[in-house]
């Protein structure tokens, strides 16, 4: 077998944290090289394509696309930048030859930064940094470019990494530039530094064919696609082919067609070769992690390591008493299908069934997780979950649990609260340094259950102003208990609309969270208690009318705004004793016990 370098290809991917910029810089390479088409328009935010990533502003899950600069196909996959999609990340770097960090020109290296760079540089992959947003008033390159560099001393980069290149760019501008002086406003600098130090896929074409399957995809004409990059040989349409499970059995397809990218889209091609970024379809037992091969030499190649989930909830079977009323898929049979199917691409996933109609289901986090429900119920299904908990380990007898590294960026005046509020979730400060423009940066590591409703506390606390973001920080002794909500719950009295007389008088008594004429039933959550302990009330109570009084005096109420709640703030607010469901239509909180007589019952037999 012949050693060849493919010169006229690049596979690259796109790391940073969260809102740093990667999907926008896919955009301006993408406008820039099909600039010779003008008819052909390219949205905005092209490789976010899901609805929830274009709604939230965030990459899910990696997508690939490619363009040709110079006669040389440059793939580039674009990574999610949230630490819950960590398993997309470190899958996806298996396919390249190098990276591109991109790192905020004012926020500088965050926590998710250093998770994705540590992925890369234990791969040995060498990153071109990229130094983005340099447009911004107060954009500071240099120091930023400082904070890069001792980040790759940090995690223990080899001396050819640490030697990296760096491009300072706007990709919103859609210009990269040598040094921040120049004048250029275009990415021909990103590309030619691409093309220069990005090494090209080496290896054997004429050796018997090998891919490993890193992500799955689904079509409705040719069902399941297999997407990876070819380690070795060539694979054409029609050709036999071996699938290496990953314990070791073997069994044997036919590729019934291949395909690669062109742009964000995918064509059919008759065969692909070495160094190609490719999907595959007719191999339709395919899991993420294992090999597809020759068929008489087949041979697995080795897969990274996923990191493991780190929390839990249960997914339940709508028992509600408005079960069944906006969902398609409400039985355990929907339920289960789905869960399994989401198994196949879902790397960071577990799914435990406990009884026929619940299953305990495990991922990276909690917006890991809701993105789940999320998804699930925009499909047609309807589903009770239950509050997150954390995963925890026994190593050598001891009680191990989740930490994350919790970064904060606040103003001054509101650095206070925000300590005090994590002493009793036993955050420990690593470290604190002032940040620009009045804004203090404070680390903390914490345990994973300390963060769960911590959220929506921290945007109360600093009025909107703060700025958190955590990565799991590994494994570390059980720190004790902690804290339970503060604040009980609002429960509905009764089954009925809600009455605006009934929710003026219980508005007295805390928070609401829902407005007059919101169909509620028994045992539902309604609000916030002003103190520590649950209230049932009738919201459904209407006035009654005398002589001297008319059903028209409700309209001189007074009610306050409701505080309408999101899935992931529902997620934080429950307690164990409590269920958030989910239907296509509406997110509701319940009490896991209906009847408030049953709920007294069980709450005073256990103080026995």
């Amino acid at each position: 077998m012949e050693l060849i370098t493919r010169n006229d290809i690049r596979n690259i991917a796109i790391i940073a944290h969260v809102d740093h910029g990667k999907t926008t810089l896919v955009d301006a390479l993408l406008q820039q090289t099909n600039k010779a088409r003008e008819n052909e328009k390219v949205e905005e935010r092209v490789m976010d394509s899901n609805d929830l990533e274009k709604e939230r502003g965030i990459t899910i899950l990696s997508k690939n696309t490619s363009l040709l600069y110079n006669g040389i196909k440059i793939n580039i996959v674009d990574t999610p930048g949230h630490a819950d999609f960590g398993g997309e990340v470190e899958r996806v770097l298996k396919m390249v030859d190098s990276v591109l960090l991109v790192v905020d020109s004012y926020e500088g290296p965050m926590p998710q930064t250093k998770f994705v760079l540590k992925k890369a540089l234990e791969l040995g992959l060498k990153p071109i940094v990229v130094i983005n947003k340099i447009d911004k008033p107060n954009a500071r390159p240099v120091e930023v470019i400082d904070e890069v560099f001792e980040l790759f001393l940090e995690l223990g980069a080899e001396d050819e990494q640490l030697d990296f290149q760096t491009i300072y760019a706007s990709a919103r501008e859609g210009y990269a530039r040598y040094e921040v002086e120049d004048t250029n406003v275009d990415m021909l600098p990103l590309f030619e530094t691409v093309l220069k130090y990005v090494k090209a896929p080496e290896g054997y074409m004429d050796g018997p064919f090998q891919m490993l399957v890193t992500t799955l995809d689904s079509n409705e004409y040719v069902g399941k696609i297999a997407v990876g990059k070819v380690h070795r040989g060539k694979v054409k349409k029609n050709q036999q082919v071996a699938l290496v499970k990953k314990d070791g059995t073997v069994g044997t397809y036919k590729v019934s067609n291949v395909f690669t990218y062109i742009g964000t889209n995918r064509v059919e091609a008759e065969e692909a070769g070495l160094g190609d970024i490719i999907a595959i379809s007719g191999v339709i037992d395919a899991n993420i992690g294992e090999t597809i091969a020759d068929v008489l030499s087949p041979e697995a190649l080795p897969f990274i390591d996923i990191d493991e989930p780190t929390l839990n909830m249960n997914f339940m079977v709508n028992d509600s008493p408005f079960a069944g009323k906006e969902g398609a898929y409400v039985t355990s049979r929907h339920l289960r299908d789905r869960l399994l199917k989401e198994l196949e691409i879902n790397v960071s996933l577990r799914v435990n069934e406990i009884t026929p109609d619940c299953f305990e289901v495990s991922g990276r986090g909690e917006l890991h997780l809701s993105i789940l429900i999320e998804t699930m119920r925009r499909e047609g299904f309807e589903l009770q979950v239950s509050k997150p908990n954390v995963i925890f380990k026994i190593e050598n007898g001891k009680k191990l649990e989740p930490m994350e590294y919790l970064t904060i960026d606040v103003p001054e005046a509101f650095m206070g609260p925000i300590m005090e509020k994590l002493g009793p979730r036993k955050g420990e400060m690593v470290n604190m340094t002032s940040a620009v423009n009045g804004y203090t940066r404070l680390e903390f590591v914490i345990p994973a259950r300390g963060l769960i409703g911590f959220r929506s506390e921290f945007m109360t606390d600093t009025k909107g102003n703060g700025i958190m973001n955590h990565v799991f920080h590994g494994y570390d002794k059980h720190k004790g208990e902690m804290p339970e909500r503060s604040r009980g719950s609002i429960v509905s009295f009764e089954t009925g609309d809600a009455i605006a007389y009934g929710l003026y008088n219980a508005q007295e008594r805390g928070t609401l969270f829902i407005p007059a004429g919101v169909p509620v039933y028994q045992g539902m959550i309604v609000g916030e208690c002003a103190r520590s302990e649950d209230m049932d009330i009738n919201i459904c109570r209407a006035k009654k009318l005398t002589n001297t009084r008319s059903s028209g005096a409700d309209d001189a109420l007074k009610l306050s705004p409701p505080t309408i709640m999101t899935l992931e703030q529902s997620l934080e607010f429950i307690n164990s004793d409590e269920l958030v469901e989910v239907t296509p239509k509406t997110v509701r909180m319940r009490k896991r016990f209906l009847d408030s007589s049953e709920r007294r019952r069980l709450t005073s037999k256990g103080k026995k």
